[in-house]
């Protein structure tokens, strides 16, 4: 049976852990709802770009002129990951889940006789998968200096990527991160960035289609309007990601504050038990020691 002295300081140390947790808890909360703003007013631009660029990749279709980013290198040989976690950890399973989907990926494509390249962005995923997949590595993006996300980094990866592609250092780039849906739900997802791969409105999908004519022509817009897309899918993710990792943390941070409450109270009956424990054997020794007077 632990001693009183020893229990006391346990408690004492939960406790403190306690306010930590909690203390990490409200600090989440508040970060959540900006970083969940900004997630949800970035997606109505997002899908009505998407829904622009899918009309006009339709329009241009397998034509010779399509621009690379669209049409692809004619192969899947070479396949990027692009791997998007966060930078601190304390955030439940937010960084291992998304790691985890892009290793599933990379072993499938391995198993296919694929070569597979790694770029992560944040270092909890270079650290997840530099376990298992290090000799696949080609780069990290650190931004740990940056308090908040903005275009501008999702411009400097995007440039990165492309700068690959125009290389010809792969033939198929997919990104890896985590939609937000609410504090207890974040789906992981891969999405293929190049060659592009836009969905289509429903509406036209079903019929509805509008007639456009285009100047200049279909082929020139895409050459500039796809690379802004490429950044425009990266920044999107990084701000579904920010929201992902504030509501897993938020989650996290509630359930390390029950489990010390928890702790405390069983801790708390402890100590008592062990305190009435030691009482009573003290009027034990004194009533004996009377009696044998």
């Amino acid at each position: 049976m632990a001693n009183l002295k020893d229990l006391k300081n346990r408690i004492e140390s939960v406790k403190s852990t306690r306010k930590i947790t909690k203390a990490m808890q409200m600090v989440a909360a508040a970060k959540l709802r900006r970083a969940q703003e900004a997630a949800e007013m970035a997606r109505p631009y997002a899908e009505r770009f998407n829904a622009v660029m899918a009309q006009l990749a339709k329009s241009v279709g397998d034509s010779d002129t399509a621009p690379k980013l669209l049409s692809g290198t004619g192969k899947d040989d070479t396949h990027l990951l692009v791997v998007m976690t966060a930078e601190r950890g304390l955030c439940g399973g937010f960084n291992s889940n998304i790691a985890k989907l892009a290793k599933a990926r990379a072993d499938e494509l391995l198993g296919q006789g694929k070569t597979v390249k790694i770029l992560t962005v944040g270092k909890k995923g270079r650290d997840v998968l530099r376990r298992t997949h290090s000799e696949y590595f080609v780069g990290n993006v650190d931004l740990t200096e940056v308090k908040r996300v903005g275009y501008e980094n999702a411009q400097e990866i995007a440039q990165d990527v492309l700068d690959r592609f125009d290389g010809g250092e792969f033939d198929v780039c997919t990104i890896f991160y985590s939609i937000f849906h609410n504090v207890v739900s974040q789906e992981p997802t891969a999405q293929q960035i190049i060659p592009a791969d836009f969905e289509a409105d429903e509406g036209e999908e079903q019929g509805t289609q509008t007639l456009y004519d285009y100047e200049p022509s279909e082929e020139e817009i895409l050459a500039d309007l796809l690379p802004r897309g490429v950044a425009t899918q990266i920044f999107s993710a990084l701000l579904e990601n920010g929201a992902s990792e504030q509501g897993a943390r938020m989650s996290a941070m509630d359930n390390a504050t029950r489990n010390a409450g928890e702790m405390i109270d069983k801790l708390t009956i402890e100590y008592n038990r062990t305190r009435q424990a030691v009482i009573t054997n003290e009027l034990i020794e004194i009533i004996s020691g009377a009696e044998a007077l």
